[in-house]
């Protein structure tokens, strides 16, 4: 019984505690939530977003096409040695800036010279046979004519009576012997100039595979690995001994997609193209400039793009033959074009916008259509004006209608920087 009794007033204590809750929650008036929600909505108008701002501007800018290129050599050229040797000299290093027609290599020249020998003395000995036949054609020639006048003589003394038919006739039968022999003497002479002539053909080509021993630089370029080492046997145009690339003037590739033809073509119409090309380290902050003289003739349609050659002089030699770079094509330059910072122009929805900050510091969604990148600026083809302010840094805390507060840059981040606006 008194289990139930202290039961029952447990009970109704509780009951009275919620009976009171209920009284008090009662009280309380029924627009105090939506009083919170309008204090909000109100405090969010007030806040003024800091924000970096930059004005549109009107510039001069450049349209430029960038890719990456790849650096070539003017020309290669593969050294090898046209006669066959020992490596008797190397004079230069690897890797050496060599000029055209400096010596290379020196291949023992031993034999060569010797072969030059034997060529002069073959020379000296036909045209010592030559000598001889002209002179025997001299000798010939004189008793030609001795005998002939003689056969002249006994003809006339035998039309006289005063010598035979026999005596006259052997007379002249000799007379024409001489006469034959002359022209065996004309050929003699033929024969030998022949051989003269081989001797010296046989002199020359000795005098020139003599000359191939001396091996020197056909262009002005860098050496690039030393395949041969002194003293080693080199065959005749079977080894590379080292290869030489033309670093001045030198190509630089690259290729753009095919869309850029007919601008490029109609550019080039007009004058020559420039280009540039920097180190894809950007920190070097060097930018060469050359001249846009190679077209492909043909678009590759694996890729879709045309291979291209820029022409730079490089008298710096800081274009490396094989180095990638970037690229920049200029086609032409854009007067007056205006232009915001890159990071102003946002995507949205309804497709790129930017935050144009109005006279009152409320902020703006303004749809625009951006143009070529330029740096870290974009060119705008239509949406805003020059002279107007448009939000550089902080959109994402930004809705039409809301205040700003321009802050700089120095600043930093623009959270824990809000402000209310002034009244």
């Amino acid at each position: 019984m008194t289990s139930c009794a202290s039961f029952e007033s447990r009970r109704i204590r509780w009951c009275v505690i919620a009976s009171g809750l209920i009284a008090i929650l009662a009280l309380v008036p029924a627009g105090c939530g939506n009083g919170g929600a309008r204090s909000q909505q109100l405090s969010r108008r007030e806040v003024a977003v800091p924000v970096v701002v930059e004005p549109v501007s009107r510039k001069d800018v450049p349209l430029d096409i960038q890719v990456i290129g790849n650096v070539e050599a003017y020309s290669t050229i593969s050294v090898r040695s046209q006669v066959t040797g020992p490596l008797s000299t190397v004079h230069f290093r690897e890797g050496d800036y060599v000029r055209k027609g400096e010596r290379l290599f020196t291949i023992d020249p031993s034999p060569f010279e010797a072969s030059v020998r034997g060529a002069e003395g073959d020379l000296a000995k036909s045209q010592a046979q030559l000598a001889q036949a002209q002179a025997a054609l001299k000798r010939d020639i004189a008793q030609s004519k001795y005998a002939q006048s003689q056969a002249t003589r006994y003809t006339e003394l035998f039309r006289k009576g005063i010598m035979s038919r026999d005596q006259t006739e052997q007379m002249q039968s000799g007379a024409d012997a001489l006469s034959e022999g002359l022209r065996a003497d004309e050929a003699s002479i033929k024969s030998a100039e022949a051989a003269v002539v081989g001797a010296q053909a046989a002199l020359a080509n000795a005098k020139i595979l003599l000359g191939y021993t001396k091996i020197q630089s056909p262009i002005e370029g860098r050496t690039g690995n030393l395949a041969v080492k002194t003293g080693n046997l080199v065959n005749a145009n079977s080894q590379e001994l080292i290869t030489i690339n033309q670093v001045q003037p030198i190509y630089v590739t690259f290729s753009v997609p095919e869309a850029h033809l007919p601008a490029i073509k109609q550019r080039m119409a007009g004058g020559k193209l420039v280009v540039f090309a920097a180190p894809q380290d950007a920190a070097t902050g060097r930018t060469d400039t050359g001249v846009l003289t190679f077209v492909d003739n043909a678009v590759d349609p694996s890729t879709g793009t045309i291979k291209l050659k820029g022409t730079f002089t490089n008298s710096e030699r800081t274009l490396w033959p094989g180095q990638f770079v970037r690229v920049t094509l200029r086609l032409a330059t854009q007067s007056n074009a205006l232009v915001v910072p890159s990071q102003a122009v946002q995507a949205g929805q309804d497709g790129p916008f930017v935050y144009v900050v109005k006279a009152d510091n409320s902020v703006e969604s303004r749809p625009v259509t951006p143009g070529p990148r330029i740096g870290q600026d974009v060119v705008i083809e239509t949406g805003l004006a020059a002279g107007e302010v448009v939000v550089a840094e902080g959109q994402l805390r930004l809705a039409p209608g809301m205040k700003v507060r321009v802050r700089d840059r120095k600043e930093g981040p623009a959270s824990g920087k809000e402000g209310r606006v002034s009244k």
